[in-house]
């Protein structure tokens, strides 16, 4: 599907009013990845985009579209964003036990400890694979790995949270470093292979931290888009990947 180890640029930290121009710029380094971050202003106190936008931008690129629903209502919301053409779209485990609303300010998030009934997010697993697109399942910071069981082995990525979401620029929490392993454990265990994706935090620092424990797939996005030169910034995460 996709080569070990990919960097997707989060278009979060982008230049919203130049969606275009960052999207041919980051284009040239040959990222498989593009990682658009949805915000409800429910489950993350913030907002930034929606189906159409999504879809203008699915338009100017032959780069996978990573669409993260950080929403409190998937269930009503999936069918616009699976017509936009996405590649994957990831769904949060913590609105497995119904909606979920997330703190006020930045630093903390929604977490659950247990599943009361696992077929409603199954379904929309199922609904997200009938709708032409890969599925993946997130996993905020207090959220543990071991509620991911019943979904593991249906999904195609896991994405582990090493901030809490709502925000860009924060600092990556080191215990995520532990639970990507926890991951790839709980994976082999079922006979799965999903991709594993980090999302936050990411940098020439941290993105070894993880990628050596079985991470896939970095989510970067101030790391790449807050540098002088982008491109550079992109290149040297991948560098300090393959050094380990």
């Amino acid at each position: 599907m996709f080569s070990k180890v990919q960097i997707a640029p989060s278009f979060l930290s982008a230049d919203f009013m130049n969606f275009e121009r960052d999207v041919r710029m980051i284009e040239q380094g040959a990222p498989e990845w593009l990682h658009i971050d949805v915000m409800d202003g429910h489950f993350v106190p913030n907002l930034t985009i929606g189906p159409p936008v999504i879809k203008a931008l699915h338009k100017i690129t032959t780069t996978a579209l990573d669409v993260h629903l950080m929403i409190s209502n998937p269930a009503e919301q999936l069918d616009s964003f699976l017509s936009t053409g996405a590649e994957l779209l990831t769904l949060h485990i913590e609105n497995a036990n119904g909606p979920a609303r997330g703190a006020a300010t930045a630093g903390s998030s929604p977490s659950i400890d247990h599943i009361e009934d696992p077929q409603p997010l199954i379904r929309l697993i199922d609904r997200i694979h009938d709708g032409g697109s890969l599925a993946g399942i997130a996993l905020n910071p207090d959220t543990p790995v071991a509620v991911l069981e019943p979904f593991i082995s249906l999904v195609d990525m896991v994405v582990v949270m090493s901030v809490h979401p709502g925000f860009g620029g924060q600092s990556f929490i080191m215990a995520a470093v532990d639970k990507v392993a926890q991951v790839v454990a709980l994976a082999r265990q079922a006979g799965a292979d999903p991709l594993i994706e980090v999302d936050g935090g990411i940098n020439v620092q941290t993105a070894p931290l993880v990628t050596t424990q079985g991470a896939d797939v970095l989510v970067a996005g101030n790391a790449v888009f807050g540098a002088p030169d982008p491109l550079v910034a992109l290149q040297q995460i991948r560098d300090a990947v393959l050094k380990h």
